[in-house]
């Protein structure tokens, strides 16, 4: 399992929620969360822009659809576009029971 972080451009977020969505085998339960972020610039113009960063705890098999439709989806063709991370998920634990176990 790895969590997707993405930061992405506001006006793009309709447009990347509603290509996820439509992703085989995205599960019903995996909504991503967004909220605002900020990223410094190097023009000298103004010090931060804002992103919307969306998260996303996918399995294995998904990760790699996920992360290339983040990429083609949230492309403004400029170079504050925005980026794309990848997260290692080693363990994970139900916080009610205690349960625990490895992601992969």
């Amino acid at each position: 399992m790895r969590e997707i972080h993405a930061y992405i451009q506001p006006f793009m977020l309709p447009r990347v929620t509603q290509t996820l969505l439509k992703i085989p085998g995205f599960p019903a339960g995996m909504y991503p969360t967004v909220r605002e972020s900020t990223e410094a610039r190097g023009d000298g113009f103004t010090p931060y822009t804002s992103k919307k960063c969306i998260e996303i705890f996918a399995p294995d098999e998904l990760v790699k659809i996920i992360f290339d439709t983040l990429i083609q989806a949230a492309n403004t063709h400029h170079s504050d576009a925005g980026k794309v991370y990848l997260i290692e998920v080693s363990k994970n634990g139900k916080i009610n029971d205690g349960a625990s176990g490895n992601s992969s």
